[in-house]
């Protein structure tokens, strides 16, 4: 992967820059169309969703370990997310094994960069989205019909030691906190998908190198004071392409669509750290989302054990590479990546998160 860098063709005003302008009305790019508004019009009213909250620690305990995976089999059956203060899709977990103190780091000096000035920041600005570092704003902002009021830097951080040296040098202490918190999420990731796919009948085992040699992204994400909420969204609904994505955030902020298309929010729990998106949108919230999946160019299909006559294939195989390539080709608030993979494109998509 190139990291040489242009950014002779990037130029844009972040929203952390319009936010410390002061603004008092967001700029006509970012306001949503009124069908979208309205759904957002509803979203500080909404109600919570329960969400599992599954504990860890026992899968160490061979005696406890088969109800742990039991739990997480039936909350993927009915929920088919996870979540963690970390966020895995939609399920929250605890008694995770990182440290209270490497989350703190991770988004205290998360604030730090953000808060650096804008010409530090632009000189990590591209709008290749192959880059192994990159800062930018909205989602694709050269693509984007509507901008969304989110900044962001994203970086490959695994294998750590062939990464980090791309990474920001500024703030000073950016490499060691958040290599810290990337290198342990990793490690949660692994185990996470050991559960995964032991409650799913498969080997915990199973694609166990494929996965040890497989991409993580860190996306680390701002979203400023808004001054109005009302018209501008930090992301669009959307769901992630890899196998898992694990979140930490400072603010309420996540919401998910529930079976019958509506929203929820994420209630808060202690020491998930994993909120809700829509009526706090006039506070600041940073978003550190780890996003794993399988090599960038390695091809992904359903596991032969799991496809049968009465489960039959649903999905044409896909890969990390040809996700990345889409979005950079595609506005996807309007399409999106999975959606081009079905083999019956009259299915319902029915869960969705944002970031």
């Amino acid at each position: 992967m190139a990291a040489n860098r242009d950014t002779s063709a990037c130029s844009f005003t972040s929203a952390m820059a319009l936010s410390q302008m002061g603004i008092t009305n967001v700029p006509e790019r970012y306001i949503l169309p009124i069908p979208q508004r309205r759904t957002l019009d509803q979203k500080p009213h909404c109600s919570t969703m329960a969400l599992p909250v599954i504990g860890l620690s026992p899968l160490a305990n061979p005696s406890l370990r088969s109800r742990t995976i039991e739990e997480v089999r039936a909350a993927c059956k009915e929920l088919r997310v996870f979540q963690h203060v970390l966020k895995l899709f939609v399920l929250q977990v605890i008694n995770h094994g990182i440290p209270l103190s490497c989350t703190t780091d991770a988004l205290d000096v998360a604030a730090e960069f953000f808060n650096m000035p804008n010409e530090t920041k632009m000189r990590l600005a591209s709008t290749d989205v192959c880059q192994p570092v990159r800062y930018g704003t909205s989602l694709n902002y050269i693509n984007d019909k509507v901008q969304y009021w989110r900044d962001f830097i994203k970086h490959y951080s695994h294998p750590i030691s062939t990464w980090i040296d791309f990474w920001p040098s500024d703030p000073p202490s950016y490499k060691k906190k958040m290599g810290n918190y990337a290198k342990d999420v990793h490690v949660l990731h692994k185990m996470l998908m050991e559960v995964v796919f032991d409650s799913l009948g498969l080997r915990p085992d199973h694609l166990q190198k494929d996965i040890e040699q497989g991409s993580q992204v860190m996306a680390v994400n701002c979203y400023p004071a808004c001054p109005e909420p009302n018209l501008a969204l930090g992301l669009p609904p959307h769901s992630d392409y890899g196998t898992l994505t694990i979140i930490l955030q400072n603010q309420q902020g996540l919401e998910i669509m529930n079976s019958n298309g509506k929203w929820r929010s994420v209630p808060v729990t202690n020491g998930a750290l994993v909120k809700q998106l829509g009526d706090q949108m006039e506070k600041e919230r940073l978003s550190i989302a780890s996003l794993h999946s399988l090599a960038i160019d390695q091809k992904v299909t359903p596991a032969s054990e799991l496809v049968d006559e009465k489960r039959p294939l649903s999905y044409k195989e896909g890969s990390f590479g040809d996700f990345l390539q889409f979005i950079s080709d595609n506005d996807i608030g309007e399409t999106r990546y999975i959606d081009t993979l079905r083999k019956n494109p009259a299915t319902d998509f029915k869960k969705q998160t944002e970031l």
